[in-house]
């Protein structure tokens, strides 16, 4: 009889838990630190890893196997605040620049090593064309002949970087000359030979053309004395 009364005891004790594991459901989660990935990729990737959209079994499940190989995304900090709530924290890979690659683009840091290849466009992000090669590989330095060109490139994106200058594109042109674009704005640099002057200034200059279309001449901006012009679209 005892034995009887301590089978039932367990399974009460059984479907007691069960019942209350259940209630340990997802139903909100909030993600900080997304610039370029969006909140809802990180989203799913996390409820994918949620068994039965459950919060215990997220957590061991992450533990034991955290979340990777999510585009542009170094790697995700979770924290349970409640049994239904999750907080996701985004360390996104640093992203200086990006280049054509047949239908796509791929993406490089600042030291110009292949972060991630996409065939979209992120929004932000330096776009530089008019390179040519046939091939990269995930994790090695951009493969461009023209070491000239690519020491041009890395000093361009770090220096949008530090000055946090919204810059759409970058090109060259046959003379192997500088061209920017911002907006409706095209900046014409030279060959670099001035650039860390030049994107210093950048920034305060587009403020004051803010709105307006046409072509920036920079080629002989030198000093903090210089003065550049600018040309309105007709």
């Amino acid at each position: 009889m005892k034995k009887r009364y301590l089978i039932i005891g367990v399974l009460i004790v059984l479907i007691v838990s069960v019942i209350y594991l259940n209630t340990f459901t997802i139903k909100e989660i909030n993600v900080s630190g997304c610039e370029k990935v969006d909140e809802q990729t990180i989203k799913d990737a996390v409820m994918s890893q949620a068994t039965a959209n459950n919060t215990i079994i997220l957590y061991i499940q992450n533990k034991m196997h955290p979340i990777e190989d999510i585009p542009f995304v170094t790697k995700l900090d979770i924290e349970f605040e409640s049994k239904n709530k999750v907080n996701v924290t985004v360390y996104e890979k640093s992203i200086a620049g990006c280049v054509e690659y047949m239908d796509g683009y791929v993406y490089f840091d600042k030291d110009g090593y292949v972060l991630e290849s996409s065939q979209n466009l992120i929004e932000g992000v330096p776009c530089i064309r008019g390179l040519n090669f046939s091939e990269w590989e995930m994790g090695e330095k951009l493969p461009i002949d023209n070491e000239s060109k690519f020491k041009s490139i890395l000093t361009i994106t770090q220096l949008i970087e530090k000055y946090e200058l919204d810059i759409d594109g970058i090109r060259f042109t046959a003379e192997n000359e500088i061209i920017l674009v911002h907006d409706g704005i095209t900046i014409e640099l030279g060959k670099g030979d001035y650039l860390a002057i030049q994107m210093m200034n950048l920034g305060s200059i587009l403020e004051n053309l803010e709105g307006m279309e046409g072509t920036l001449y920079m080629k002989d901006f030198d000093s903090d004395e210089s003065t550049a012009s600018f040309s309105k679209k007709k």
